[in-house]
């Protein structure tokens, strides 16, 4: 016999529909916030160390430091942005968004920001491409195999 506190609802099918949805609209929110953000700081460091080389034009290797700290921080942001926004939103287990989205975001981010000369409605449509990725990706919650045993 199941027993409710009271105030709390059963879970059923229902419940796990509204959670598994609002999963998803966290992660395509936080996805397409992430993605702009690692997006805007990775062209402006980009353009910083473009801007760096040009000064320092006659000298070998000017903007080399500049231009690796920029692929650097632009890469390894995108999993910490969405690895900060879904777990302020509450959502934990977020693994699998947070690596394939590492991946993603750098295959994304080699195309737009590497290249150059992409243009807008590209950038817009695989931005958004990365955000419904996430979305689709938020819904698969991976546990720790250790940690489930501790949880009782």
């Amino acid at each position: 016999m199941r027993t409710q506190a009271p105030g709390a609802v059963l879970c059923d099918g229902e419940g796990m529909a509204k959670s598994r949805n609002s999963r998803a609209a966290k992660g395509t929110i936080v996805s397409a916030l992430a993605v702009v953000v690692c997006y805007c700081i990775w062209t402006s460091l980009l353009e910083w160390s473009d801007e760096v080389a040009q000064a320092d034009g006659d000298s070998i290797g000017a903007g080399l430091p500049e231009g690796l700290m920029a692929r650097v921080i632009g890469l390894l942001s995108l999993p910490v942005l969405l690895w900060v926004g879904m777990r302020s939103l509450r959502e934990r287990g977020n693994h699998l968004l947070l690596a394939a989205g590492h991946v993603a975001g750098w295959l994304i981010g080699g195309y737009l920001v590497e290249q150059g000369g992409v243009s807008d409605t590209v950038t817009a449509l695989c931005l958004a491409l990365f955000a419904g990725l996430g979305g689709l990706l938020s819904l698969v919650e991976v546990e720790p195999a250790g940690l489930t045993d501790l949880q009782g």
